[in-house]
């Protein structure tokens, strides 16, 4: 099996190269972090990542989290060092604001980190994630009590966080909610109820857990219109900061799942007595709108999990191409057998990865970059140029990223060939491990309707109408170069497609939803592989200009970008006929016909 190796020399790449990272540590909200800073802090977290993280991950899969008698849960061993050596890093406060304890540094920059924690250790990656959630619910709309009783606490990794939305009748249908939380008259509530999906809900790597809860209050309206968030602890906290006795909340089981298996995915039950005893965050009925806070960053770092499982499975299929021989490779001596990495599939497979995880990145890391852009912006313009930017690519970074997750890690299995399909080689933990992606924060499908309800009518289509014109602009300096030309051409072709699609929904699928239901999946394939062209388009670009400094580096970026140009973003033309198809044949046949 293949340790992991951080990818520090790519995503310095993207960062220098591609995204406005450099002009971003120019605003004064950043100018105290210089670049070279950045560098050195990934460099320490990347190498204490592959170090102590990495080899937890085989363990993690095979112990599990182990559900206890008395309703705790036992965590494999490995994650009780890794975790204590997590909190005394600091890299988790990173991104975070220095009044509680943080770094102040980009979101970004906590974005790569999270990148390599999530390919060295899905499973334990959830633990920082969930607490990263809260921590941003609770800066935006806690107050300031709650903010100087939990957040040091919670930034150092001390205590974690969840986010409890989902219910056994409810699922994704948040308005479903029925947790009930009855005021007790000093500004706390008593919450009854039971909540179901709840990823670290309970575990002992930590001394208190906060619980982000959604319930309804007295007279709550029905739907979501009537949602209040709360702030739930695992244990009560005293004036002092200490702790006090245990909350009423019981975790009920852990589910059995396909993988991720040392992240205890919890049944939670609020109150078995009296109540679980909670207070509210932000104003009453705010609750959905202050959960969106959390989903939003939420998304994006599910979206990374496939960028890093696909990295890390494409790291141990590249070890195995070079080691693995069968066949004689074309040009190959007879009688000797040759690496499978000469075979000319498999490297349309390696290469197919290598391709999609540039891309992957870029797109993720742009979309960071427009989320600090448009916190940090100096005037409102700029601020909301690059908000609208931010929230077009989140569902594509949620979607597209953790689709091709399970479609590049099947490509590492495949290029295993029979022995991919035994579990001591490791590669199919990747698999298993990523498939929870496309599911939760929102399955894809809620994520290609949110795109085309939300984000397609922003400024009328003009948000996606004018990146499709920033990309056409790149095109025509693509065709000035003959090493570029065809993907020039190609990425002309593709931003056509995109505004035929495009205007078709706004045509179309607006006025008759299901029309734009129904291609909102494709639409969403079609859109994100185009923005990705594009992004791919200045990386070619940027490979290049710089190549003379580093040969054989910048070339493998240039023929990586090329590769997708060329043989990956065609297949965004081949979709406009499933976005503008309608609805009709969808629902033509009864469910007695599909049977």
């Amino acid at each position: 099996m293949t340790a992991y190796t951080p990818p520090l020399r790519d995503i310095r790449y993207v960062l220098d190269h591609v995204t406005d990272f450099h002009d971003l540590l120019e605003t004064e909200l950043f100018d105290h972090v210089d670049a070279e800073t950045v560098y050195m802090v990934l460099s320490e977290a990347g190498r204490w990542i592959s170090d102590v993280v990495a080899p937890t991950n085989i363990e993690g899969d095979q112990i599990g989290a182990q559900f206890q008698a008395d309703g705790t849960v036992a965590m494999p061993p490995s994650f009780h060092t890794a975790y204590q050596q997590y909190v005394q890093s600091g890299f988790g406060s990173i991104p975070f604001d220095p009044d509680f304890g943080g770094g102040g540094f980009p979101w970004v920059v906590g974005l790569a980190i999270q990148e390599m924690l999530t390919s060295a250790n899905m499973a334990f990656s959830l633990c920082p994630l969930l607490t990263q959630g809260a921590i941003d619910a609770l800066l935006h709309h806690g107050s300031s009590e709650q903010q100087a009783m939990y957040l040091s606490k919670m930034l150092s990794g001390e205590w974690t966080g969840t986010m409890n939305l989902s219910e056994p009748q409810a699922g994704s249908d948040v308005g479903a909610v029925a947790t009930k939380a009855e005021p007790v008259g000093d500004g706390s509530y008593l919450l009854v109820g039971q909540k179901i999906w709840i990823s670290y809900g309970e575990h002992d790597l930590a001394e208190n857990i906060i619980h982000l809860v959604l319930a309804r209050t007295p007279n709550a309206p029905p739907g979501t219109r009537g949602i209040t968030m709360f702030l739930v602890p695992k244990f009560l906290v005293n004036d002092d900061g200490s702790l006090g006795q245990r909350n009423e909340i019981t975790c009920v089981s852990i589910e059995h799942k396909l993988g991720i298996h040392a992240s205890p995915t919890c049944v939670l039950a609020f109150g078995d007595n009296a109540g679980a005893v909670g207070w509210p965050v932000g104003d009453e009925f705010t609750g959905m709108r202050n959960m969106f806070t959390m989903m939003n960053s939420a998304r994006l770092s599910v979206g990374l999990q496939g960028l890093a499982l696909a990295e890390r499975a494409y790291q141990q299929a590249l070890d195995y191409a070079v080691e693995r021989k069968q066949g004689t490779a074309v040009g190959g001596a007879k009688g000797v057998q040759s690496s499978i990495i000469d075979h000319a599939d498999v490297r349309r497979m390696l290469m197919t990865q290598r391709s999609w995880i540039d891309a992957m990145r870029l797109l993720t890391y742009t979309n960071a970059v427009a989320i600090d852009r448009a916190r940090s912006a100096s005037d409102q313009e700029e601020g909301q140029a690059a908000q609208e930017l931010a929230d077009l690519l989140i569902p594509l970074s949620k979607a597209l990223c953790t689709d091709l997750g399970n479609e590049l890690t099947s490509l590492a299995v495949q290029i295993h060939g029979g022995m991919g399909y035994v579990e001591e080689t490791g590669i199919l933990q990747h698999m298993r491990d990523v498939r929870i992606g496309t599911i939760y924060e929102g399955t894809n499908g809620i994520q290609a309707a949110d795109l085309v309800g939300r984000k397609l009518p922003m400024r009328g289509g003009g948000v996606i109408f004018d990146l499709l014109s920033e990309y056409e602009a790149v095109a025509a300096e693509l065709l000035s170069h003959e090493a570029t030309d065809l993907f020039g051409q190609n990425l002309t072709a593709a931003c056509g497609s995109a505004r035929t699609a495009t205007q078709w929904l706004l045509d179309n699928g607006l006025p008759e939803v299901n029309n734009a239901l129904a291609a909102a999946t494709p639409y969403l394939r079609l859109l994100g592989t185009v923005v990705c062209g594009g992004l791919m388009a200045r990386s070619a670009l940027a490979a290049l200009a710089l190549g003379e400094q580093d040969p054989e580096f910048y070339e493998a970026k240039l023929v990586s970008a090329r590769f997708f140009g060329e043989q990956i973003l065609p297949t965004a033309t081949g979709l406009v006929g499933a976005v503008t198809a309608g609805a009709g044949d969808l629902f033509a046949l009864s469910a007695e016909q599909l049977a």
